[in-house]
């Protein structure tokens, strides 16, 4: 049985939300094309985004590919879960978790030993 296509983004200074995006957009062009490109590009923006901006040390990005599933994996230095906020219309955010929750099948936060894992999953729907 042939393995599962499976990238990982690590973070580094060329790697941001902008080329996690594009990343991601390459591999499910190439490996998952039944998926909602918009809505698994606006999950890895936001969880790109929080890692950046809630963690003080690294993440990394993981994407798989299966026959009917689609597993976008965010591992990071921070063993804080996510939170969801109120949303702020004036400005302050507060609409990404709630949009990662809403757009993915599935969502998980698994404590890892060095941090945490926000695991997000799409099924392919039946035609």
């Amino acid at each position: 049985m042939d393995a599962e296509p499976h990238v990982v983004i690590d973070h580094s200074p060329q790697i941001d939300s902008a080329g996690a995006r594009g990343a991601t957009a390459e591999f499910l062009l190439q490996h998952c094309p039944w998926a909602d490109l918009d809505a698994v590009l606006l999950v890895v923006s936001e969880l790109v985004s929080n890692a950046v901006r809630h963690t003080a040390g690294w993440w990394q990005l993981h994407l798989r590919a299966g026959q009917d599933t689609l597993v976008v994996e965010m591992d990071d230095s921070s063993p804080l879960p996510p939170v969801p906020r109120e949303p702020d219309f004036a400005g302050g955010g507060g609409f990404g978790w709630h949009m990662v929750l809403s757009l993915a099948t599935q969502v998980e936060v698994c404590p890892l030993p060095y941090g945490k894992r926000v695991q997000a999953t799409w099924l392919r729907q039946a035609h």
